[in-house]
């Protein structure tokens, strides 16, 4: 029999799930981010945005959430220290090289009977990934007819692109990834080594279009034979997923290529009619003819 009526009137609220004083915190700062800066992470998965915040709380030496937001409100450098914490900036030259092995074996061959291409690097970070696809235009002989795109929301993570500098002792792990992707030159004839660090050549960035782009907020602004975006949705919420998702298909022409990550999908997108699997191990999709 069901419980009488005023006893469910008179349900505790405590017995109701409610968030919790920080969970309150955190959604009142990405409303005070987007509101103040335009910045919009409020559709990020919420798990991974809430252990960012407390490592930056943690980092700047702040009691709660609430001091945080005060001072990124009153501070426009305190959002680009606190961008930091927000976007993901954990990369490598050649990340996953069986993926860049399946471009060269695989789309490359396709992308040959372009006379010019447009390539879209997407949340490029601090730029591991445009190198190497440079790198691998131009061991294909496709560079000089591309333009690529690099974007991201974090000035500092676009800055570090534009330098194209890293630390020496990561170039071993570099040239271990170039090899396994099928380079066919050495890795060590596009950089200069100098005090530690590897300053790679300006030439990679000749036809490289830097640009801050939101791909929360942002538009479509090209026609792409080739879109990579690889472990930047796994960062969004389910909606958020599908607007990126339909961003790529508007920004693709028919029968271009997109790349996810290797643990990202398209299968739960109401755009996914749109593409076909191409390569799925490598997580290579090709936009249907419109």
């Amino acid at each position: 029999m069901d419980a009488p009526l005023t006893a469910r009137l008179t349900t505790p609220a405590s017995a109701l799930a409610q968030p919790s004083v920080e969970d309150i915190e955190i959604q009142l700062l990405l409303e005070a981010v987007f509101l103040r800066y335009h910045y919009d992470f409020r559709r990020y998965a919420r798990a991974s945005i809430k252990r960012r915040l407390l490592q930056a709380r943690i980092h700047f030496g702040l009691p709660t959430i609430t001091a945080l937001q005060e001072r990124v409100l009153h501070d426009p450098d305190m959002l680009t220290r606190l961008l930091d914490f927000l976007t993901v900036q954990v990369s490598e030259m050649f990340r996953d090289p069986s993926y860049f092995r399946a471009l060269r074996e695989q789309v490359i061959p396709h992308l040959r009977t372009y006379p010019s291409l447009k390539v879209w690097i997407a949340g490029c970070s601090t730029g591991e990934e445009l190198y190497s696809m440079a790198i691998l235009f131009k061991e294909e002989g496709l560079f000089d007819r591309t333009l690529f795109y690099a974007t991201d929301i974090n000035p500092d993570a676009l800055s570090a692109a534009k330098a194209g500098i890293y630390p020496l002792d990561r170039i071993r792990k570099f040239t271990e990834n170039h090899q396994k992707s099928g380079g066919r030159s050495s890795l060590s004839d596009y950089y200069t080594a100098d005090y530690g660090r590897a300053v790679f050549d300006s030439a990679l960035r000749a036809n490289v279009v830097f640009s801050d782009h939101s791909l929360v907020s942002d538009a479509v602004f090209g026609e792409m034979q080739l879109i990579s975006c690889r472990n930047v949705m796994i960062y969004f919420d389910r909606t958020l997923q599908d607007r990126a998702v339909g961003l790529f298909k508007d920004s693709l022409s028919h029968n271009a290529f997109l790349g996810i990550g290797s643990k990202e999908t398209l299968r739960f997108s109401r755009h996914v009619e749109a593409f076909n699997e191409f390569c799925p191990a490598e997580k290579i999709y090709r936009r249907n003819e419109r």
